[in-house]
């Protein structure tokens, strides 16, 4: 493959706040709407494009994740949204790319060790490398030249951002919001290098582990997953979150197409 015209790229959210801006900003844009939901195609700069809105939860993203493979034969799978801090040193406001998922409220044991997908023999699913590698780079542009002026000072006060960071490691999902101090130790006890949880990537990580598709997860931290992780959270959702995907997606875009997979190697991988 040596052409970015190659790519399409399913772009995944769970909440309409946290892809604001990109249905509108695609050239072309058509949509068709499958089984509840509203698949917008078009190009987002310049990248053939597919962007859903899953919903909440594991069955939700990893319905829509297998539908963009299957009905709208997207090759690359990138999922954006907010999660909650699952380290100490994240904070609101910084960024994490995962390099790994793990379903933290998978439990088939004793038949299967905690954790572990029954009949896979996985527990961590890796995402690509090459991908990510490019997501966590736009991240890491977004926040040096764009983030200053796009987000209002008054949002950058009122959730403390100062200097966010881009973190890379292990992201865990699971069908619940966390907030609570107590039960996010737990997890921390059980899954060392633990920076962020939220409630769908590595259900689209399973899906396109067992469909080959390579894929990436960029979460924005929105709260500390403990008593006060609701607080404002929508309106961080809107006022920040939004932002930080919008430009973080149309860069990773744009990297894309200026510069494509140069090998069909490389080009499995992004």
């Amino acid at each position: 493959m040596n052409s970015g015209k190659n790519i399409r790229l399913g772009i995944i959210s769970a909440l309409h706040e946290e892809q604001e801006g990109l249905v509108e900003a695609m050239q072309g844009p058509a949509t068709l709407i499958h089984g509840m939901r509203n698949y917008a195609s078009g190009q987002v700069a310049g990248i053939d494009a597919v962007c859903v809105l899953s919903r909440i939860g594991k069955v939700a993203a990893a319905m829509t994740a297998t539908t963009l493979v299957e009905k709208y034969g997207v090759t690359h799978i990138l999922f954006t949204g907010v999660g909650g801090a699952g380290d100490a040193g994240v904070k609101v406001g910084d960024i994490v790319v995962a390099e790994s998922l793990v379903q933290y409220d998978m439990d088939a044991s004793p038949l299967f060790p905690r954790f572990e997908v029954p009949l896979t023999g996985l527990s961590h699913f890796q995402s690509d490398l090459h991908m990510s590698q490019r997501v966590a780079s736009a991240a890491l542009e977004f926040l040096d030249k764009d983030f200053d002026t796009v987000i209002d000072e008054a949002e950058r006060a009122e959730f403390r951002l100062e200097r966010p960071r881009v973190h890379r490691g292990l992201i865990a999902s699971g069908d619940q919001f966390i907030s609570k101090r107590a039960h996010l130790a737990q997890l921390n006890g059980s899954l060392p290098g633990l920076l962020a949880v939220e409630m769908e990537g590595a259900a689209v990580a399973q899906v396109c582990f067992e469909l080959g598709i390579p894929f990436a997860v960029i979460r924005t931290i929105s709260d500390n997953a403990n008593e006060e992780a609701a607080t404002d959270f929508m309106r961080f959702v809107k006022s920040v979150a939004s932002r930080y995907a919008f430009h973080i997606v149309t860069r990773f875009c744009a990297d894309l197409k200026s510069r494509p997979p140069q090998s069909s190697r490389e080009s499995a991988a992004v």
